[in-house]
């Protein structure tokens, strides 16, 4: 079992975001860590300008240690790049940094849905990893990171593709969950849903490219 300090979320003087992610490896916050594989952090870019922010990791997430490799991280890819973003120059990371599913008798790991408490325990985290990125723009990829960032009354249904002032980026932007275009009931609707996606996703671009020119 890790010592206190070890596991203690959120910010330290002289952090780096590789020192951050070595505490989080050992977080005890919430009860998440007990049957989760490990913790999956966010990656990417230091320099990046925008983060994208998913709910938790799923499955594939959770066994492989990376955010954003399954079905949904796919769809992901493909819509950042018709979008014009090249996801190796941004961060990819989650609200909540455990899988949180339900066993199945076929030992199949179904997924649910956080809860406050692991989202509350997590929240340091997610500021810390914000608070050294200082990025332009924040992108919420669903309820649940958006309502983690910008409390429970934020509705992405209502609000979702308008730019907001936030604390810890220049800009916030609210959409889907990629998982939930999957979840689709016919490929019509795939494809509009989609579509609409990836329409958020050239907004984020345009006010990106607004904001400032290039870093590098």
């Amino acid at each position: 079992m890790p010592v206190a300090a070890t596991s203690a979320p959120g910010l330290k003087s002289g952090d780096t975001l590789e020192s951050l992610r070595a505490r989080a490896a050992h977080c005890t916050a919430c009860p998440l860590y007990k049957n989760a594989s490990r913790t999956v952090f966010g990656e990417g870019s230091a320099s990046a300008r925008v983060v994208l922010v998913g709910e938790q990791p799923g499955d594939k997430e959770d066994l492989a240690g990376h955010p954003f490799v399954g079905p949904a991280g796919k769809l992901l890819d493909r819509a950042l790049a018709e979008a014009g973003i090249n996801r190796s120059d941004v961060y990819v990371t989650n609200a909540v940094k455990h899988f949180k599913f339900k066993p199945t008798d076929r030992k199949r790991r179904l997924h649910q849905k956080p809860g406050s408490r692991e989202i509350a325990a997590c929240r340091p985290w997610l500021e810390a990893e914000l608070s050294l990125l200082a990025p332009d723009l924040v992108v919420a990829l669903g309820a649940t990171a958006a309502q983690s960032l910008m409390g429970s009354a934020f509705r992405v249904t209502r609000d979702r593709g308008r730019l907001f002032p936030a604390a810890w980026a220049r800009g916030f932007i609210a959409t889907v969950h990629p998982s939930s275009i999957l979840r689709a009931p016919d490929e019509a609707s795939r494809h509009d849903q989609y579509q609409a996606f990836v329409a958020d996703l050239k907004h984020a671009a345009t006010e990106i490219a607004r904001q400032r020119p290039s870093r590098r």
